[in-house]
């Protein structure tokens, strides 16, 4: 089943109708855009296959251009006069329905007149336009897919350039993640030294290459040399002490009676 049709008049703007169609079907698939003369397959009846397209269709896409209602049938007088134009019976089948019809005006095509319009397409005058013009067109045709896949979740939920947009977002996403880990690696790489805990039976607070005094405990802070001992020697060393401790013994020399 198509979901959009794309009426067009022949002597008008054929070119700017197969762009649209074109594009549509590139945007949600081909099965989905009637058009025609790519939709109709060979051998088949054209006007049952019309007939039958606009009357399934969702949505009507009516690209009207500055020759529109203009151009002449073969008796000589403007097409949109006779009841048979087939895009006449076209846009009244899908107003008929109750399908929404958007007048696509192109390039410098202005809104269709209440005047021109024959008593049973009257209601197309008052229906909300989109535009396209060749010199805008990547703008106009994005615009109007754009508009399509909000009126019609069928076609959003198969939109490729959607889909492709979403897919482009995530892989910037996975990028910027990749890249903010690499920065923090490498704002973090020379960083040596901390403070941490340990659990167990070696439990308790540890000190990774202290760079000056530190005390994780109680007891005294040592934040210079600290030396303990007796007469004996030093027994007990604490502080910043990156040299030797020299120690001498001499024997302890006897005092004389007199020197008591």
């Amino acid at each position: 089943m198509h979901d959009v049709f794309v009426n067009y008049r022949t002597g008008d703007e054929e070119s700017a109708a197969t762009v649209i169609a074109r594009e549509l079907a590139r945007r949600f698939g081909g099965e989905r855009i009637f058009f025609a003369s790519n939709s109709i397959e060979p051998g088949h009846r054209f006007p049952v296959e019309l007939v039958k397209a606009v009357e399934e269709c969702q949505v009507l896409l009516a690209v009207i251009g500055p020759r529109w209602a203009e151009v002449q049938g073969p008796n000589g007088r403007p097409a949109l006069e006779a009841e048979q134009d087939w895009t006449r019976r076209e846009i009244r089948t899908a107003l008929d329905r109750g399908a929404l019809v958007i007048p696509v005006l192109v390039g410098r095509a202005t809104r269709i007149d209440h005047a021109v319009l024959p008593d049973d397409l009257r209601e197309l005058a008052d229906c909300q336009y989109k535009r396209f013009d060749h010199r805008n067109a990547e703008s106009d045709l994005t615009a109007l897919g754009d508009a399509l896949a909000r009126l019609l979740p069928e076609l959003g939920a198969v939109d490729r350039d959607a889909r492709a947009a979403r897919e482009r977002a995530e892989a910037k996403s996975r990028k910027t993640s990749a890249e903010e880990v690499e920065r923090t690696r490498m704002r973090t790489r020379d960083v040596r030294g901390g403070i941490g805990n340990l659990n167990g039976p070696l439990s308790g607070t540890f000190v990774n290459e202290p760079q000056g005094p530190v005390n994780t405990g109680r007891g005294h802070q040592y934040n210079a040399p600290h030396f303990e001992g007796d007469n004996s020697g030093v027994q007990f060393t604490a502080g910043d002490n990156s040299g030797t401790v020299h120690q001498r013994f001499d024997r302890e020399r006897l005092r004389s009676d007199d020197e008591r």
